[in-house]
């Protein structure tokens, strides 16, 4: 095992269903009060049909398997303390819908150690498989 504590391939997971609470809560959180997200009438004029999930909630849910994969690589035994430090290409493929149950998937696709990073690759695919969200997630080592 290298200094970070981590391999190319490393994975974690995490699985939600969306729910009306989940747009309500973003909304108050964030701010993002378009009525595509809050408006069920509104969205029914729209392309999508019925309101959607704001992008940021969606790609929120990252946060569960980064976490998870920090987590991991402390208890491995890592002196460093792995952060945050970006995201890089991320890209909103399809619209999330009330009820919809998400996976987001970390996979740790690159290792820096020159510079005390690695990139891990972001997914979040629907129950039937699709992908809704893709992205690289920057990861640093600082200590």
């Amino acid at each position: 095992m290298n200094e970070m504590h981590v391999e190319i391939g490393d994975q974690t997971f995490f699985s939600k269903t969306i729910t009306d609470a989940d747009f309500a809560n973003f909304s108050a959180i964030s701010g993002d009060f378009d009525p595509v997200h809050v408006n069920e009438e509104y969205a029914k004029t729209t392309p999508f049909g019925r309101r959607i999930a704001h992008g940021l909630a969606v790609l929120g849910l990252m946060s569960g398997p980064e976490s998870e994969m920090s987590k991991r690589i402390v208890e491995r035994g890592c002196r460093y303390k792995p952060v945050t430090l970006g995201y890089d290409k991320v890209r909103f493929l399809k619209p999330v819908f009330c009820g919809d149950t998400l996976t987001a998937t970390y996979t740790i696709a690159e290792i820096i150690p020159e510079k005390l990073r690695a990139i891990g690759k972001c997914e979040v695919t629907n129950q039937h498989g699709d992908l809704v969200v893709v992205g690289n997630h920057v990861l640093k080592w600082v200590g």
